[in-house]
């Protein structure tokens, strides 16, 4: 008998007859002698609605308030999921986050766990109990209900399954695991058995859209053995993400990521003195702005520097305009920018122990007439910045050329 944590997203429990498929698919378990955690989110277009709702009466609702308002869509769906479950004669029994003490800091619309109480949850599985807990959602220490961002109830399937030490937590999706790229734009992509925490987070930080980075993050500190599987399809076996002793064979590149939400900024003759650097990135950082790839590269003049980073496309017109305002006080020649551009990255943890990765990588797009504009690098991963209109050549010349297709 196995204790299994189960994550269901929005369109998995998007509808009466798809709430009753999930249902299905846990009593098998459930009548197989597992027991079993169930994390939900709300019906697909639920958050939607209430945000437009929320925007109807307030320009910029009170995010506590906010938080009031979405937890409940993932109310509906765990009491719906519980009497479908006990429709189907498996007993059953529905919890708030708050019910089950999942408690947070108070980042209302953004807080993260700080810890889970087990014990209620426990008791109603040893009762014989499938338990359905709310996922996105908490409590912080003085009452007040929060939820927990962007993928938030893939972050507290983890949690729970870290908490009661479960022996797999189950993301169900509606792909059916994690592939070597987008098979939208490589249809010879290959669907992994397995891939590390390490490779995954990167892959999830530079555009993969399977997993949030904070589940896998929690994930990968408490070892919680993590499965991607579809809810839409009978696939068993997914893609399991484990500690990298697991893997019995590692690949040199596990696989390629992209991102289409970059944009590309450049100061232009900057006075090369120590300094100007953190002037340029103090400037951006203090409107809340992120910056990804930073390149500084030696002007044509002597004495001056060119400054190039890349930040999140919507954050494009903000930054662009900051930048202006810092070239007239730094007395730069001037500012470039380009919205265009995307990023292509390998990643592998056998680039540890294989050379010449990074100029295999640069003679494909050579040859493909590809121009890169910035490279940046770690342990195991490569990124580099393209133009926006080159991606899907890229990712398939690379898929190829480093026959990722192949087992």
């Amino acid at each position: 008998m196995a204790l299994i944590v189960q994550k269901y997203g929005g369109t998995s429990v998007g509808s009466v007859e798809r709430i009753q498929a999930v249902a299905q698919k846990i009593k098998t378990f459930a009548d197989g002698g597992d027991q079993l955690v169930v994390s939900v989110s709300a019906m697909s277009g639920e958050t939607n609605r209430m945000t437009a709702l929320a925007q109807e009466i307030q320009t910029v609702p009170s995010l506590r308030e906010m938080d009031m308002l979405l937890t409940t869509g993932e109310q509906v769906t765990i009491s719906l999921l519980s009497m479908a479950l006990q429709q189907l004669g498996c007993d059953a029994i529905s919890y708030l986050g708050s019910q089950v003490r999942i408690v947070t800091d108070s980042e209302h619309g953004k807080a993260r766990i700080k810890s889970i109480d087990d014990h209620r949850i426990h008791a109603s599985l040893d009762a014989g109990k499938v338990v359905v807990v709310a996922g996105f959602q908490g409590i912080d220490e003085q009452g007040h209900i929060t939820t927990l961002g962007r993928g938030g109830s893939d972050t507290t399937a983890v949690a729970l399954a870290a908490a009661l030490k479960a022996d797999e937590c189950q993301i169900y999706t509606d792909v059916d695991g994690v592939y070597t790229t987008d098979p939208r734009i490589e249809p010879n992509a290959r669907k992994m058995k397995s891939v590390s925490y390490e490779e995954m987070l990167e892959m999830a930080s530079l555009g993969s859209k399977v997993l949030q980075i904070r589940s896998v993050e929690f994930a990968s500190k408490y070892k919680v053995p993590l499965r991607v599987l579809s809810s839409l399809i009978d696939n068993p076996v997914g893609t399991l993400i484990t500690s990298e002793e697991n893997i019995v064979e590692q690949a040199v590149i596990s696989g390629i990521a992209h991102n289409k939400d970059e944009a590309k900024l450049s100061l232009i003759g900057v006075p090369d003195k120590p300094g100007i650097a953190f002037k340029i990135l103090k400037a951006i950082s203090s409107a809340n702005i992120e910056v990804d790839m930073i390149v500084q590269s030696v002007s044509a003049r002597e004495g001056l520097t060119n400054f190039a980073f890349t930040v999140h496309r919507n954050d494009f017109a903000k930054a662009l305009s900051i930048l202006e305002t810092v070239c007239e006080e730094l007395g730069a020649i001037g500012v470039q920018s380009d919205d265009k551009v995307v990023k292509v990255s390998l990643v592998g943890l056998g680039m540890r122990s294989h050379a010449g990765i990074a100029s295999q990588m640069f003679e494909v797009l050579h040859h493909e007439g590809i121009n890169i504009q910035m490279i940046s690098t770690s342990e195991i991963k490569i990124s580099v910045v393209i133009d926006e209109k080159y991606l899907e050549l890229a990712v398939r010349s690379l898929h190829s050329a480093f026959e990722m297709d192949k087992e």
